[in-house]
């Protein structure tokens, strides 16, 4: 892509919505994971919420195609976001970078703001794009500590933010902090995923595909969420599912006594 048809500046949202969500079955046979409720909304509505509080407008959702007419039917165009909402369809679930290659024609030249759809946090990204921005190319992933980070993609981090690297469930772990669904990508990235390969799993992943292609390049960084920020990946377990509701409740109650 030539130089100056990128748009840095620019950022649009791409929210991964897919996958069948086998783990919470029987809940997951007639609708999808992200349309179930999360306490008093949909599930979608928090990478939704999240986009609108960090100022992104335009945004493209990702599903599969038994479930893309429940998501129109409930967000439509975007108007209640103040968004704009385009949809894409992945047929197969074959891995996270895949989605973001669909998305290079919705993003005409912007970098992309990418969420987990089954990520759940209510922290502000607005100062993460900024400095997203300040870097003039590259990627910026997501971690915060966790006790047993050896379940999780590890990321290993310079002292002036740049990844070292990031490995997938080690036995060994060289630090800490995981690697959470945020992701912000500057337009190559459709490039990179161009030229991946599948994984053994027959997926082009995101964590030893994708991010690995900015780590060797020298160009990616990482946010490290505060302690106290709020967030949990509520679509891996009924476990997960259930403590998502519950910390969502708390949450809005107490928001409601200010």
């Amino acid at each position: 892509m030539p130089e100056n048809s990128k748009k840095f500046d620019n950022v649009k949202g791409v929210i991964l919505a897919g996958g069948n969500a086998t783990r919470l079955r029987p809940l997951t046979w007639v609708t999808n994971k992200h349309l179930l409720p999360i306490y008093d909304r949909p599930m979608i509505y928090y990478p939704l919420q999240s986009l609108q509080k960090a100022g992104v407008r335009d945004a493209l959702i990702s599903t599969n195609p038994h479930h893309a007419g429940d998501f129109i039917n409930l967000l439509s165009t975007g108007e209640e976001f103040d968004m704009r909402l385009q949809y894409t369809i992945q047929k197969e679930p074959k891995g996270m970078a895949q989605v973001v290659g669909m998305a290079e024609s919705f993003a005409e030249g912007s970098s992309v703001l990418v969420l987990a759809g089954d990520n759940l946090f209510d922290f502000d990204l607005k100062p993460a794009i900024e400095r997203f921005k300040a870097q003039g190319s590259g990627a910026r992933i997501f971690a915060m500590h966790h006790d047993h980070p050896e379940h999780y993609g590890v990321v290993e981090i310079a002292e002036d933010g740049k990844v070292i690297s990031v490995e997938e469930k080690p036995k060994q772990p060289k630090s800490n902090y995981i690697v959470v669904g945020i992701y912000l990508f500057d337009s190559d990235a459709f490039d990179f995923v161009k030229n991946l390969k599948p994984s053994d799993r027959g997926e082009l992943e995101i964590t030893s595909g994708l991010i690995e292609c900015y780590r060797q390049r020298g160009d990616l960084y990482c946010e490290v969420l505060d302690k106290d920020d709020w967030w949990i990946d509520a679509g891996t377990s009924y476990e997960e599912l259930f403590a998502a509701n519950e910390a969502a409740r708390k949450r809005v109650l107490g928001q409601n006594k200010k």
